[in-house]
């Protein structure tokens, strides 16, 4: 019999067989896993090697800049400098601590500042750096490492320093208009930014001819040209820097208006800033445009407009003529006047604006109520508010181009409150109603240029970059604010008070007789935040106008808790007026009589 120790044939068949089920199920596994990943999930994994290949990047758009009437041509005030943001792909940084020694060598810091960047997780897109030089721009380039990058960004300049800096606002860190023009007009300014996707290799080296790379091009921002004239600008400056000190206020603002189109052709405000460098700035209240967004009771340059309306509802005549008791008793209240000329007498039109009397004001209140008595009624009330809301357009804002702009305060006519005879005698004067500066110009020029209020504006016209030029066209918001003959009434009445400033030994008030200078001083109270008044704390205000034949532009001033001798409005207000006014005539901006 013949005897073996190794295995017999039928036992190495089974074990063959068993390998052989082994290896057909791993090949059945591995082709069913392979099937799945290149057929059934191929458009997952396609779009995840896709995701590891392509870089995407925003392509900013250049923002527009901003232009100003300087003599018969416009040039620019605001402008743009190209400098760029270096970035850095981590993933593709090999040796982060060699490449952080590089950076710092180009851009300064230390090399460890640059590390965490450098080496973060989660992230193609790590910015290192901002406002690189096309010099060091070009010399991250040379260093040729697939993880660096540098992306070219337009960045503000403001190459006359602190001109129409509230006016203007400035552009933040993250390319955002803040404040001012570049608020208001952030979407037409900054433009549409565009967008580049790019297929790369595996050294992040974009695949020029891969189908997959799209570029949408950016849309540059819109070119503003202002309203404002630079010389008038540069030169109110100056004036308003001068009677700061002069005055010592704590703020003083000023605008000057086209009253026949609303172009804004001056505005300031003093303090300043420089809005290139706004960083560095550590009072925020500097940035703030008080023209627009600084309401204040304007004390009695709110006479001109009570005149008006009196004028235009036929409740008083220019040439009209009242006894005046020397004060009023009003829910149980005196008003009285700052300065009582003469006691009790007999007052007109005239005198009410020249003498500034509250009891005028007063009196004019109640002829809108019921005219020839003393009495102030639902009638005068309501036609007062209607006055001041509906026509002037007082309590709203004005939607001139500007970040903030507040709307004031008007009370409401209620004729449940039982001081409202008190509240709304304080009205006609210039207390207990809040008007910023722009307001108050701009319901005056709807008076003198014969009822129509037009909205203040600082836009002449915007040119897209195709060249397409829009030109703002004045916009009314209200026609018949007045009759026209109230405005011509009114001239002569605030000519009449600069007279009697002039007689009065105010000499800076002295205006060649080939032009026509009007306006009206204000002195207020200022209210405690808690109710009430301080004591011997007064805003000084002015409006004015000057002009040839007819008013050309309307001034406004505000000089904010000045510290001078006499009335703020006399002593605060008019000098800046005064100045502004000489301004203009002595430098040719006022046509002289014909």
């Amino acid at each position: 019999m013949f005897n073996s120790s190794g295995p017999s044939p039928a036992k190495s068949v089974g074990r063959i067989r068993i390998w052989f089920g082994i290896i057909a199920a791993t090949i059945a596994i591995f082709g069913l896993r392979l099937f799945d990943v290149q057929i059934i999930q191929y458009g997952h994994y396609k779009q995840a090697a896709l995701n590891d290949q392509l870089k995407q990047y925003q392509i900013p758009a250049t923002r527009g800049i901003i232009e100003a009437e300087d003599g018969n041509s416009v040039v620019p005030i605001v402008l743009n400098q190209k400098l760029y943001t270096l970035f850095a792909d981590p993933p593709f940084i090999k040796h982060p601590d060699v490449v952080a020694s590089q950076i710092s060598k180009i851009v300064g810091g230390s090399p460890q500042s640059y590390l965490p960047a450098l080496t973060m997780k989660g992230t193609q897109y790590a910015v290192l750096a901002k406002k690189l030089t096309q010099t060091q721009s070009d010399a991250i380039t040379k260093l040729k490492d697939p993880g660096l990058g540098t992306q070219g960004q337009y960045y503000r300049v403001y190459p006359d320093g602190d001109l129409a800096a509230q006016l203007l606002g400035f552009v933040n860190q993250n390319g955002v208009g803040v404040y001012g023009v570049e608020q208001a007009l952030n979407p037409q300014l900054a433009g549409k930014p565009g967008l580049l996707k790019a297929i790369t290799d595996v050294n992040g080296v974009p695949l020029a001819a891969s189908k997959q790379n799209t570029q949408i091009p950016p849309t540059p921002g819109k070119n503003v040209v202002l309203t404002i004239n630079v010389g008038i600008q540069e030169q109110l400056q100056q004036i308003l820097a001068n009677e700061y000190k002069a005055t010592k206020s704590q703020d003083v603002s000023a605008v000057i208006i086209n009253p026949y189109n609303g172009h804004v052709k001056a505005m300031a405000n003093y303090p300043s800033y420089n809005p290139g460098n706004y960083a560095s700035v550590t009072n925020s209240k500097l940035f703030d445009n008080n023209v627009v967004d600084y309401p204040i009771e304007p004390g009695s340059v709110m006479k001109t407009l009570t005149t008006s309306a009196a004028l235009d509802s036929g409740s008083i005549t220019p040439n009209e003529t009242f006894f005046d008791p020397a004060h009023w008793v009003i829910n149980g209240f005196n008003i009285t006047d700052i300065k009582q000329d003469g006691g009790a007498r007999q007052q007109n039109i005239a005198s009410i604006l020249a003498l500034s009397l509250n009891t005028g004001a007063t009196w004019m209140l109640m002829q809108m109520s019921q005219k020839g008595n003393t009495i102030i009624n639902a009638n005068g009330i309501n036609t007062w508010h209607d006055y001041m809301v509906n026509h002037f357009r007082l309590g709203q804002p004005t939607g001139i181009e500007q970040g903030y702009e507040a709307a004031g305060y008007v009370p409401p006519a209620n004729m449940q409150d039982p001081s409202i005879d008190l509240r709304y005698a304080n009205t006609a004067f210039g207390q207990g109603v809040s008007v910023t500066a722009l307001q108050l110009g701009a319901a005056l020029s709807s008076v003198l240029n014969g009822g129509t209020y037009y909205q203040p504006t600082l836009v002449s016209q915007m040119i897209s970059s195709n060249g397409q030029t829009t030109v703002n066209q004045p916009k009314v918001l209200e026609r018949n604010v007045v009759k026209p003959n109230v405005g011509q009434e009114l001239v002569p009445l605030m000519q009449g008070v600069v007279k009697a400033y002039l007689h009065g030994g105010f000499s800076f008030m002295n205006f060649p007789s080939n032009y026509i200078v009007g306006g009206k001083t204000g002195t207020a109270q200022v209210a405690k935040p808690t109710g009430g008044y301080y004591k011997n704390v007064y805003n000084g205000s002015y409006v004015g106008f000057v002009g040839g034949n007819k008013p050309q532009y309307v001034i406004v001033v505000y000089a904010i808790k000045p510290n001078v001798p006499g009335y703020a409005g006399s002593y605060a207000g008019q000098p800046i007026f005064a100045d502004i006014a000489h301004m203009l005539i002595n430098d040719g901006y006022v046509l002289p009589k014909n």
